[in-house]
């Protein structure tokens, strides 16, 4: 089965993906690492139609052939992988490569625009929502700040990712839209494991 979560920044969607991944013994693709790579690809001057990204178990990175995991926590790598992702080129082919991952086996892919751009026939879509302010908070949390500031990043990530061209981000018209405020990422695994039942009894039919 090919899961995809898709959802806006600090929804909680790479800890659900890999937590559901983890459950079901499935691979966990975490597509912004990936983009990440791309970008420290691009450091170290590797030209696009030369990248080659592969993700391992527990979604470590690997480019060309190295685990880079470890070095894609950079902060210079979070703005330029922003900009990296609208570029055309570089998306066309981590779209490539994020579908032959796909192609291989069970897989939980998260990212902006699986359910609509990479993986559009999914056997199962969620789309991650949570308010500003809660996402905001979990930000805080994670990296510290002025609440304003990081509110602000937030609102205008959002503005960025849904108005762009190419691959904006916006929930399929077939996934289902999970709203993770104020519950713990515990009872939103348990949620989203009953969807993943649901979806499987229906295949079975």
């Amino acid at each position: 089965m090919r899961i995809a979560i898709d959802g806006p920044a600090a929804a909680g969607k790479t800890t659900l993906a890999r937590s559901l991944a983890e459950e079901l013994g499935y691979l966990f693709v975490p597509t912004g690492a990936m983009y990440r790579a791309a970008a420290l690809a691009h450091q170290r001057g590797i030209p696009v139609e030369r990248l080659e990204i592969a993700v391992g178990a527990g979604g470590r990175i690997y480019l060309d052939g190295e685990d880079v995991t470890d070095l894609l926590t950079h902060p210079d790598l979070d703005e330029l992988s922003s900009q990296l992702a609208l570029n055309g080129r570089v998306r066309q082919r981590l779209v490539e490569i994020q579908r032959r991952i796909a192609a291989h086996g069970d897989v939980v892919m998260e990212g902006r625009d699986i359910g609509t751009v990479v993986l559009p026939d999914a056997e199962l879509k969620i789309f991650l929502w949570a308010t500003d302010e809660e996402r905001a908070r979990r930000r805080l949390a994670e990296h510290g700040g002025e609440f304003a500031d990081v509110l602000a990043a937030i609102r205008r990530r959002d503005e960025r990712d849904s108005t762009r061209p190419d691959s904006p981000l916006r929930a399929a018209p077939d996934a289902v839209v999970v709203d993770t405020t104020g519950r713990t990422p515990e009872e939103v695994l348990a949620s989203v494991l009953r969807l993943v039942e649901e979806r499987r009894a229906q295949l079975a039919r």
